[in-house]
């Protein structure tokens, strides 16, 4: 990892189209927490940067597992983050994903589109992140927290403002479809073994998110575990009341009302931030 808190770390921007490329590069110099912005117009080229210079081989590649003719991993590359456009000639994002993942450690890819039909793939090859065209400042920002974050880094930056609060996107695919789920739109999620099910003001869906790894990601964003099957959007709450031995929460009210248990050792937690999330509604009128 080439972070620190001097140097910031050091980004490459691959795009074959030269406007998105140069948009895509002047976002990510305004962050205070990157260092470098590296240019490239395919994947052969980038490949070149990742690899010091050195002549790239393919040997026919042409998708999948990188055959043995491809260059010899490295321990580390000197790039820390890849922000990569999917569709583009030749070597497309995701196989060059996939030659990245030959890598002992390999940078942290972050994929840029137009197109929302590949979230599944993207995802299944390693993303951090997929974020969709026009890129928003905001979501590049949270893009950009999420990766400092899962390799431990911190680095010195402003907080984010209210308006830089980020709805998160959730790939969901069902039957050949890949749908995107706002995170705004959830109410709570229920624990189904090694996936999660989302449960939205239109229904449900199952994706392929442990529960406990939403717990962490989502929050920052209001969401708060209840029980070890459930988490909550903490703002949804409008009631928790003890019935029978434990207590319950109700979400909405009417037709649209769910309760859900609340577990003894989540309990406490539970009512210290339905008060502190109170007092600071209060403070703030």
């Amino acid at each position: 990892m080439n972070t620190s808190e001097n140097d910031g770390l050091v980004v490459l921007a691959v795009d074959d189209e030269e406007p998105a490329l140069m948009e895509l590069a002047y976002l990510l110099e305004q962050d205070q927490r990157v260092g470098t912005v590296l240019r490239a117009s395919d994947s052969i080229s980038a490949l070149r940067i990742l690899t010091g210079g050195d002549r790239v081989d393919l040997g026919g590649f042409s998708g999948g597992t990188p055959p043995a003719g491809l260059p010899a991993p490295a321990k580390q590359s000197d790039v820390d983050v890849l922000f990569l456009d999917i569709r583009m000639p030749g070597l497309d994002g995701l196989e060059l994903a996939n030659v990245l993942s030959r890598y002992v450690i390999p940078p942290s890819v972050v994929f840029v589109t137009a197109h929302d039909d590949r979230a599944v793939e993207a995802f299944d090859v390693g993303a951090v992140d997929y974020l969709l065209k026009p890129l928003r400042p905001e979501r590049l920002y949270a893009s950009l927290s999420r990766i400092l974050s899962s390799r431990g880094t911190t680095v010195p930056v402003e907080p984010a403002t209210d308006e830089e609060s980020d709805d998160e996107v959730i790939p969901v695919e069902l039957a050949g479809t890949t749908k995107l789920v706002q995170r705004s739109t959830v109410r709570w999620v229920e624990a189904q073994g090694d996936y999660a099910r989302l449960h939205t003001t239109e229904g449900s869906h199952l994706v392929r998110i442990p529960l406990s790894v939403l717990e962490e990601r989502w929050s920052d964003a209001g969401f708060v575990r209840i029980h070890r099957s459930y988490l909550v959007a903490l703002p949804l709450i409008t009631e928790l009341r003890l019935a029978g031995s434990g207590y319950v929460v109700r979400l909405g009210s009417g037709g649209d009302v769910a309760e859900l248990p609340v577990s003894r050792r989540h309990t406490r937690e539970l009512k210290d931030r339905l008060v502190r999330s109170t007092k600071q509604a209060w403070g703030r009128r």
